[in-house]
């Protein structure tokens, strides 16, 4: 191997080694027989150059590379040579050179590929996962994991320079809840006991805090068992980081300083300070808590209009304590009505009862609320009320949502982001912003009780301290925010409780009794006794920013061996069946649920 290890990449080649004899080493990448001349484009990963074989020349040479197919792996020396005037490939950077070979050697043959690389977008991605490793050929996807590389490096680097320990935490730990559901690993050892994949290091790292390393930083992977989306993995990677003796405002700008000054070392720059909204103006002007701030569209509360309109349908909500929410949409008004009537359905869909809508098209409204606003050719004082309040314009569409103050505000929220895109309306550029002062708490109807709408360790509004003993839990604000690019949610953080006595009291709310409590978290309320600094940290999903970084529409694409939308891994064939002696030496029995069984 040694004579043969390459001496310059194959991207590498250039005008500055014309002359030089180089040893290139690679995959056939493409093969163009001319007689005489072959043509053979060779890759690696810095990129691609031609290598001419000229029967002329070296007839055994050419000979044995005429045998060569795509993805050969092989070797090749020779001199580099500076393309004939007009022959250059302005596509190829090494486009202006070619490599006249004196020698050759395969390492290794291919058998044909079950996909074409280059033909890659259009062939299924189950298959495609089942061969990642050809996939993972595409030079779009390595540049991907080199930019996964690059920031990585850059990131950890900040974090070192200002003043940050990396520590790993345990993989192997207690189920605690946090929001989705566990992936258990039973012990061999403690018969009936299990471990779980952490969601988090959230406590590990309260815990850190205790043992006052001040600054921690990991680059965690965790496991959660939930329904997959585009930016969801069962198995992921965040940036996690936590801070003694801070204010909110404190790790808001390390981590705005960490971003931009990462993303910049990675050629993107992104301006500060990013913008802030609480989550209340957030839900009420775009009807999301993440929010695409590129779609310029916001919604308006119409309530005050509708109070003594004739819309029975909104004086109704009005009645029962909703809202009356609206959003108007340039250039849609154009759309027909088996369009309007899909939106409708998928309205209902999301449990909402319908979708009031109208729509300024020509002299007129058009739509079932039509008459209610514009009459005999003119418009009515409710129309042009709402033409003043909403700035509606002809072309536009004006879509109501009437109910409850959080499920209008979500319905309309849908269409604003579905719309902005289908119609162009997004603008370009990298927005992200701070949401803040979410809610601490939120009521679960279904199971008659309080949720921990960020976790259980979350810290309070300090001007909300004294809604806990009023009642009044729902309007109590927590110390948390998310940070948010271009409608995704990259992380969120928070205070954290640190008094023993204030995390009592929030397990409490949350349905533990004191013995559950300690069950389950004793080891953190024991170390809350030995002296806790103010504290408080962040989570950011490594691979949802390496997604928008490089436009990917999956996260899977900024992961080398990712699961698919089904949460199954085609390549290794995970999850599967496991030997039945493996079972027994940890006393399992396979109990299939009856759904699994029906479909068995």
């Amino acid at each position: 191997m040694k004579e043969w290890q390459r001496t310059l990449g194959c991207g590498e080649a250039s005008l500055a080694q014309v002359g030089q004899e180089v040893v290139l080493n690679g995959w056939v990448h493409r093969v163009r027989d001319h007689g005489q001349l072959l043509f053979v484009e060779l890759r690696d990963r810095t990129g691609r150059v031609q290598v001419v074989f000229d029967q002329g020349r070296f007839p055994e040479l050419h000979r044995e590379a005429r045998e060569w197919r795509s993805e050969y792996v092989v070797a090749v020396r020779g001199e580099v040579v500076r393309r004939l005037p007009g022959t250059e490939n302005p596509q190829l950077a090494t486009g202006q050179v070619e490599i006249h070979p004196d020698a050759v050697k395969v390492f290794s043959a291919s058998r044909p590929l079950p996909f074409e690389l280059e033909q890659a977008g259009k062939v299924d991605e189950i298959l495609r996962l089942r061969y990642r490793y050809l996939d993972l050929r595409r030079p779009e996807l390595q540049e991907n994991l080199r930019l996964r590389h690059q920031f990585t490096l850059a990131a950890r680097e900040w974090f070192s320079r200002h003043g940050f320990y990396e520590v790993t935490t345990p993989l192997l730990t207690r189920s605690t809840p946090e929001g989705a559901r566990d992936y258990l690993v039973p012990s061999r050892l403690e018969p009936g006991s299990f471990y779980a994949l952490p969601q988090s290091p959230q406590l590990f790292k309260q815990l850190l805090m205790v043992a006052g390393l001040e600054r921690y930083v990991q680059f965690a992977h965790c496991f959660r068992d939930e329904d997959l989306r585009a930016d969801r993995q069962p198995d992921f990677v965040q940036i996690d980081l936590e801070m003694s003796f801070v204010t909110q405002e404190d790790i808001l700008q390390t981590v705005e300083s960490m971003m931009a000054e990462t993303l910049e070392a990675v050629g993107r720059k992104v301006l500060r300070p990013f913008p802030r909204l609480t989550y209340r103006e957030a839900m009420e002007r775009f009807g999301s808590d993440k929010p695409d701030l590129r779609i310029p569209y916001e919604i308006q509360d119409v309530s005050a209009l509708m109070v003594e309109s004739e819309i029975n349908v909104f004086r109704g909500a009005l009645e029962k304590g909703g809202r009356v929410k609206a959003l108007a949409i340039p250039g849609a008004a154009s759309f027909s009505r088996k369009e309007m009537d899909q939106m409708e359905e998928e309205a209902k869909s999301m449990g909402a009862p319908g979708l009031a809508w109208v729509a300024w098209q020509g002299e007129g409204l058009k739509g079932p609320l039509a008459r209610f606003f514009f009459r005999e050719g003119a418009w009515t004082p409710l129309g042009e009320s709402l033409k003043d309040q909403l700035g509606f314009k002809e072309g536009s569409l004006v879509l109501f949502a009437a109910g409850p103050w959080q499920e209008a505000l979500e319905l309309l929220g849908h269409f604003r982001l579905q719309l902005g895109h289908r119609l162009g309306h997004a603008l370009a550029g990298d927005h992200l912003l701070w949401v803040l002062e979410f809610p601490l708490f939120s009521w679960d109807g279904e199971a008659g009780r309080w949720e921990a709408q960020h976790h259980p360790f979350t810290l309070f509004h300090p001007e909300d301290e004294s809604l806990f003993a009023e009642g009044r839990l729902g309007e109590i604000r927590a110390q948390s925010y998310d940070l948010v690019w271009n409608g995704f949610e990259l992380g969120s953080g928070s205070l954290r409780i640190y008094q023993r006595e204030w995390q009592e009291r929030v397990l409490e709310i949350l349905g533990f009794t004191p013995e559950e409590a300690q069950r389950r978290f004793g080891f953190l309320l024991d170390a809350f006794q030995y002296g806790v600094p103010p504290h408080g940290g962040m989570a950011l999903g490594l691979e949802r920013i390496l997604m928008l970084l490089v436009g990917a529409k999956s996260i899977r694409d900024v992961i080398a061996f990712p699961k698919s939308a089904s949460g199954t891994d085609p390549l290794t064939g995970a999850p599967a069946p496991v030997d039945p002696q493996q079972l027994r030496e940890l006393g399992l029995q396979i109990l299939l649920p009856p759904q699994a069984r029906r479909v068995q």
